[in-house]
């Protein structure tokens, strides 16, 4: 009975070396705002799932408790974490915006683990503030943007049959994508446009119809995919 109690009370024990209970909700606490501050900067002006961004806050400290639980390995523990880094982008291509915020994340993390906490604070306040001043210099390009979905009979040559009132209503108009459907009767096509003025966006989907021969016709914003 008394090994058995000594078994259990053994695994609530720290055997890290220095590692201690305060200690560990120290740099726990540190990760949190650190990850707190990197989703914060890197969600301005984007639109960000709610998954993506908790996960941005809780990974400095998932990091940092793996490399803590490896006592201290960095090679270890970097192994294990980039192995789970890789899961994010194994379906959904993450922007390199994205790609960022965790690599820096998996830094503040990794020196949180160390016990730098001045450091890891430094470090991110540093990159944080890069990041705002590049996003304030060369500003995102996509304000604005639409999806405009336009389905065509097989009949119509889609290859410049809209350009003139593209070049009448929009800023830019880009075919992102061509997609049969209905046995390969129907073509559907979508164009990632840039209006010169909201207000006309009717006027543009009626003389869309008239081009098109009144088939379906969708515009609006394009949807963001649901990440991590």
């Amino acid at each position: 009975m008394t090994n058995f109690s000594a078994d259990i009370a053994s695994l609530f024990k720290f055997s890290t070396g220095t590692l201690t209970v305060t200690s560990m909700l120290i740099c726990t606490a540190v990760s949190l705002v650190i990850g707190l501050a990197i989703a914060f900067v890197f969600s301005r002006g984007e639109k960000t799932s709610k998954g993506f961004m908790l996960t941005l806050t809780v990974l400095p400290a998932i990091v940092q408790m793996v490399i803590m639980l490896v006592n201290g390995d960095v090679g270890t523990g970097v192994a294990v974490m980039g192995a789970f880094g890789l899961v994010r982008f194994r379906s959904v291509p993450g922007s390199a915006k994205e790609i960022c915020a965790i690599f820096l994340a998996m830094a503040a993390g990794l020196a949180c683990a160390t016990q730098h906490l001045a450091a890891a604070l430094i470090f991110t306040a540093v990159i944080c503030i890069a990041a705002l001043v590049m996003s304030k210099v060369f500003p995102s390009s996509v304000s604005g943007e639409k999806m405009l979905k336009i389905t065509i009979p097989e009949s119509l040559d889609y290859s410049g049959a809209f350009d003139d009132l593209f070049g009448k209503y929009t800023k830019s108009a880009e075919l992102d994508e061509v997609k049969t459907s209905n046995m390969g009767s129907l073509f559907k096509l979508t164009y990632t446009i840039v209006l010169k003025d909201s207000s006309k966006e009717k006027q543009l989907i009626d003389e869309l119809r008239e081009r098109n021969g009144n088939l379906e016709i969708s515009c609006g914003r394009p949807v963001a995919s649901e990440r991590l």
